[in-house]
């Protein structure tokens, strides 16, 4: 069953009209390796983990924002994918990376999710249900970012935790062909004024 899922698990699967007790009994059932489970609304996700792209971006994105958290002396704790779910809001995922920002937080400040496949259940939706205060999402070499509203996320240009970080410049930098000249770039880039 293992190798029938990871070879159909191109575009996530989604199997609707679930209750959330239907769910958390098929959750142990689906628990296999390399195969990672979203559920929003009765909708369950069944997501391959992602490939060499996904991963190198996500921790490229990670490596940068850990190099600007540090030079300008935020506390965080980077929680990573850490897997969220809120029974009552019938959600459960995990982003690709978060943080938490200060001590003592319950849930991450920051979400980020880098997309390389489409479908899947509304991630800003399932977000919103946790009361992430900002998710940002890497998608065909560009960054999104959205805060969230009383109403739901809006899309904003800078980020409202960093808004010193110049978005553009990670951008660039994420795009690098070269991990450690993007680092050494980016270090560069942010290093106080003499």
């Amino acid at each position: 069953m293992t190798a029938i899922l990871q070879d159909r698990l191109d575009e996530p699967l989604l199997f609707p009209g679930l209750s959330w007790e239907q769910f958390k009994t098929l959750e142990p059932l689906l628990d296999i390796p390399g195969v990672r489970l979203s559920f929003l609304d009765g909708v369950l996700e069944i997501q391959k983990m992602p490939g060499r792209k996904h991963e190198t971006a996500k921790e490229r994105i990670g490596a940068l924002l850990e190099a600007y958290l540090l030079k300008t002396g935020v506390d965080y704790t980077p929680t990573g994918s850490l897997t969220l779910e809120n029974e009552s809001g019938l959600v459960k995922c995990e982003a690709d990376k978060s943080y938490e920002l200060g001590a003592n937080r319950k849930r991450p400040d920051l979400a980020i999710e880098v997309v390389v496949t489409s479908g899947g259940i509304d991630k800003l939706e399932a977000y919103k249900r946790l009361k992430i205060p900002e998710v940002w999402f890497w998608e065909k070499s560009q960054l999104s970012l959205y805060a969230l509203r009383e109403s739901g996320y809006e899309q904003i240009v800078s980020s409202q935790l960093f808004p010193e970080l110049d978005i553009n410049l990670l951008v660039r930098c994420v795009n690098m062909a070269n991990h450690v000249e993007a680092i050494r770039e980016f270090n560069s880039a942010i290093a106080p004024d003499s």
